[in-house]
């Protein structure tokens, strides 16, 4: 296997200054101190995950992530260490480049922890999709930036005029927030649709404007949260029909290998375990919902016990537990993060060096 950015198999351990979060669910027949490393997934944030100085130490520290980096900004076109490095809130959060920045960053994560872990699956929220298929195989690392900076341009084109929004509804359930929609769809504005199932409290719509600031005001008068969301457009609805289109040649046009491990679908919340599933769900991932909470209660089902984020910023891993609800009880759960290799080594020093455990699922 070759050592240039695109390999992510055999390399070593952890380098100093990877940001991980690293989260455990130890049932009551699970050994706190047992090294199932079977028993555990991916997970890879998306959009909204992003943080000044992103990567940077470890891009500092390594000369492949260094590498990677700049093979982003080729492929993108964009000062990408710039925008992240030393940039503002607002140059941060254009799509365009934050896809291949983010997936840079997660890839480059990934790359360190390869060698020392042996995953049952893998998940990505939204953008983060893509960096779980390039851990499992699926997709090459370069190929995987091609995708995300062209997926970024098409949503940014997508809604030049910005007619789209998106809002937050928390602290309510599933049946309020679908009310909210429908109600507001009654009211004459047809575009709004639960576009993220992030937990059984916490969704994402989508559509107009006019029909996001409304939901955001029932949302309140029925004693939740309505927060809209800095984001460029109306994703994961309709209105991305048309960069769906000519995003989709793309996709049909990239190599699609069997996975490693299996990867666990937006659309579906379930495993996928050849490319070519992976690829018909991904071409359905820009206009339909993320099924985040199906997909969590999915990889519980399916044997995994711990959940390992890679990413900037530590989000997904707080949601396991809500979306698990009572399958697991408070004081069955215990939540990592480090910031640096000691940390990190103390979190993984019982695992073998190889990453591999028998699979007893």
């Amino acid at each position: 296997m070759s050592d240039a950015p695109g390999a992510f198999t055999g390399l070593p351990w952890i380098k100093k200054s990877a940001i991980f979060f690293y989260l455990r669910v130890n049932l009551a027949d699970t050994d706190i101190g047992e090294t199932v490393m079977s028993r555990y997934a991916l997970l890879f944030p998306g959009q909204g995950s992003q943080q000044a100085g992103m990567g940077r130490e470890l891009a500092e520290f390594s000369k492949e992530a260094m590498e990677f980096w700049k093979l982003a900004e080729r492929v993108s076109r964009l000062p990408l260490r710039e925008i992240y490095w030393d940039g503002d809130e607002a140059a941060m959060s254009d799509t365009r480049a934050l896809q291949p920045a983010l997936a840079a960053v997660c890839l480059n994560l990934w790359r360190e922890a390869a060698g020392r872990v042996s995953p049952l699956g893998a998940a990505g929220h939204s953008l983060g999709e893509f960096c779980a298929l390039a851990a499992a195989g699926t997709l090459e690392a370069k190929t995987t930036l091609e995708l995300t900076a062209l997926r970024g341009r098409l949503m940014a084109e997508a809604d030049p005029c910005g007619k789209g929004s998106m809002a937050a509804l928390l602290k309510l359930d599933e049946s309020a927030v679908a009310g909210i929609v429908a109600e507001v769809k009654a009211l004459g504005d047809d575009m709004l649709l639960i576009a993220n199932y992030n937990t059984p409290a916490q969704f994402v719509v989508s559509g107009s404007k006019t029909a996001v600031t409304r939901a955001c005001s029932l949302a309140r008068e029925r004693g939740g949260r309505g927060m809209v969301l800095n984001v460029g457009g109306a994703f994961h609805s309709p209105m991305m029909a048309e960069a769906s289109e000519e995003f989709a040649v793309a996709l049909r046009k990239a190599t699609w290998s069997r996975p490693r491990f299996p990867v666990y679908c937006n659309v579906t919340g379930r495993a996928a375990r050849d490319g070519e599933s992976l690829k018909e769900n991904l071409l359905a991932q820009m206009t339909s919902p993320v099924l985040w909470t199906e997909t969590i209660r999915s990889q519980f089902a399916d044997g995994v016990r711990r959940w390992l984020e890679l990413g900037p910023k530590a989000l997904l891993g707080k949601m396991v537990l809500p979306c698990l609800g009572d399958s697991v009880s408070p004081e069955s759960v215990r939540c990592d993060f480090a910031d640096d290799a000691e940390k990190l080594h103390g979190l993984f020093r019982d695992v073998p060096q190889n990453g591999q455990a028998d699979d007893k699922t």
